[in-house]
């Protein structure tokens, strides 16, 4: 699997990650019940497969999916890269809420050190803005943890283009982790751009729209709690034209023996501002699926084709 560098001076990245969000399990904006063991069985065949890093978060699952990241990587740990973020915190009764004052975030990134068994966090991210929070006191802490060597590099997740300029006053962005997709384009004006004009990485997440690019998404199979029942995304009107797109998409993964899923990944690395795209997958299967997306280059042709299809579908 090939690997692109992460900003300027970072490490060399698969151009797929394993996403695990959803190995969290249940929580607020999870999605739904998953069995810790298929989870393992997931992470041990993305790294038997190639992918070199895992993208976690502190509030999937409420610690949880750092623990069982911790679980999968015991005894390949110098092996993986292990991103995970903070900002989002949670008290007793599982409400959730964002705080970026710097203790917290010193907080945090000692319970996340302890959850994954790490002695160091190789990318630590601030998860989101938070509008009751100093960006720049909150980037002045992240940039002391790196230089204390609890964490190897910092970066930022749903930040815009003023956000990082701030940032970037203080101290270097390694990464920009942003929402990124066929049916989510917003970053191409002016996000992306800036990212590679500042040497800044890009990791995409929900290069599959959280399933709606699968080819395979069927709302009545959604879990009772699932966080996609609480989306507009996933709810007429819009929902039925999203998905005659998709099909529209099929036969041109088809030509290439590929899914629709492997096609919108492998949109999304298209973008030469791109570094990697982060893919959540819940069992083995779903991860010997999603590396199909792996190395696959779409043609000018094919580009232009997908184009004029979000054009007729108004996406």
């Amino acid at each position: 699997m090939q690997t692109r560098q992460l900003g300027k001076d970072g490490p060399f990245l698969t151009e797929i990650g394993f996403g695990a969000w959803a190995i969290g399990g249940p929580w607020s904006w999870g999605w739904g019940r998953q069995d810790d063991a298929d989870s393992i069985a997931a992470i041990h065949r993305a790294l038997d497969l190639g992918i070199n890093w895992i993208d976690t978060a502190a509030i999937y699952g409420l610690g949880h999916s750092e623990e069982v990241v911790a679980k999968a990587v015991e005894g390949r740990r110098d092996d993986v890269f292990i991103a995970t973020k903070c900002g989002l915190v949670w008290d007793d009764r599982e409400n959730v809420k964002n705080n970026l004052q710097p203790e917290s975030i010193r907080k945090e990134a000692e319970a996340s050190l302890r959850r994954l068994k790490t002695d160091v966090i190789d990318l630590y991210q601030i998860h989101w803005p938070d509008p009751n929070a100093s960006v720049a006191k909150a980037w002045e802490t992240m940039a002391q943890l790196k230089a204390e060597g609890k964490v190897r590099y910092i970066g930022v997740s749903n930040f815009d283009v003023p956000l990082l300029k701030k940032c970037l006053k203080i101290a270097p962005v390694q990464s920009l982790q942003p929402p990124y997709n066929l049916l989510k384009r917003k970053v191409e004006s002016d996000i992306l751009p800036f990212c590679r004009e500042n040497d800044i990485g890009v990791l995409v997440y929900s290069p599959m729209a959280s399933g709606l690019l699968t080819g395979k998404f069927d709302p009545n199979r959604l879990a009772p709690d699932d966080w996609r029942r609480k989306s507009a995304d996933f709810k007429e009107p819009g929902l039925s034209k999203r998905l005659d797109f998709v099909e529209k998409l099929r036969p041109i993964a088809e030509k290439h023996g590929k899914t629709v899923g492997n096609l919108a990944i492998a949109w999304t690395l298209m973008n030469p501002a791109v570094t990697s795209a982060i893919v959540g997958a819940r069992t083995a299967q779903q991860v010997e699926e999603n590396v199909q997306a792996a190395d696959w280059r779409l043609t000018a042709e094919e580009l232009r084709e997908i184009d004029q299809l979000l054009k007729e579908f108004g996406l």
